[in-house]
């Protein structure tokens, strides 16, 4: 016998699920009257995403937060005037080929890329600078004059003697994050490469960005030096790769039963296993 469920849905709890849906982002901790944490909604940060100006705000919660994170928030929603040109004269075969390289401002190309990829990649894999003090990275200054514009964004070096050295790279990875997501599919992945010096701020940003519960995995790859000037005279031998999914739609599969073999100089007599050419996600 089937008990009647004497309680009606709970439709704030269905909203806030609509509105992840929107914007992951804004999900956050809360406490409820009786001090239990729930899921609630970031309102400052919804508001962040509707307006077209910086709203200030001064509640405490639990976030990830830095200078210059609801500026680059609304970088991510402004609308840029830029296209893509062809430049035949430089391209090999253009009007048969399949590939396409673009050459820009990576920001510039993902938001033009939204015109006709929204919600329609597969896969997107990408190798940002690491934040070792040493890298070149954008700025988050979006309201540049018709004379810097044409002259070109330039980079800066981020070296660790600047006061914003995280919270500058933090903005240049969010708003690019915030994008890339958009264009993914619902059961679309995103591949990141990071070493130690951002992993644990790329992950926390990852969590807010595409949501906690779509973290797939963090895998450990080797690199073919360790590095032997390093801090306290540890050698770093292993750098990362973080994999989010767009959704829960997400299935990793492996097609194709054939299985390889290759050796590698860091392990002689030790081949390692991987599967044939018919590997892919699903």
């Amino acid at each position: 016998m089937n008990r009647l469920d004497m309680k009606t849905t709970d439709l704030t709890d269905k909203n806030i699920e609509k509105i992840k849906e929107l914007f992951p982002n804004v999900i956050t901790e809360k406490k409820d009257e009786e001090g239990n944490i729930q899921k609630g909604i970031d309102f400052d940060l919804l508001k962040q995403e509707l307006q077209k100006e910086i709203v200030e705000d001064g509640e405490e919660r639990y976030r990830l937060d830095w200078p210059g994170k609801k500026r680059s928030i609304l970088k991510a929603n402004t609308p840029i005037n830029k296209t893509l040109r062809p430049v035949r004269e430089d391209s090999k075969d253009f009007d048969n080929t399949e590939n396409l390289y673009i050459e820009g401002d990576n920001f510039e190309v993902l938001k033009v890329l939204q015109e006709s990829y929204l919600n329609k990649v597969k896969m997107i894999y990408i190798d940002p600078p690491y934040n070792t003090g040493k890298d070149f990275i954008y700025p988050d200054d979006f309201k540049k004059s018709k004379e810097e514009y044409e002259e070109g964004v330039k980079l800066f070096k981020n070296t660790d003697t600047n006061g914003r050295f995280h919270s500058d790279w933090l903005s240049m990875m969010y708003e690019r994050l915030v994008i890339a997501r958009d264009l993914l599919k619902e059961d679309g992945v995103i591949f990141i490469s990071i070493d130690d010096n951002e992993m644990h701020n790329l992950r926390k940003i990852c969590d807010e960005v595409f949501g906690e519960e779509n973290f797939i995995a963090q895998f450990p790859w080797r690199k073919r030096t360790a590095k032997s000037d390093v801090p306290f005279g540890v050698s770093q031998d292993f750098e990362w790769v973080l994999a989010f999914a767009k959704s829960q739609g997400f299935k990793a599969s492996i097609k194709g039963k054939e299985r390889k073999y290759y050796e590698t100089p860091d392990f002689p007599g030790r081949p390692w296993r991987i599967h044939d050419q018919t590997n892919h996600c699903e």
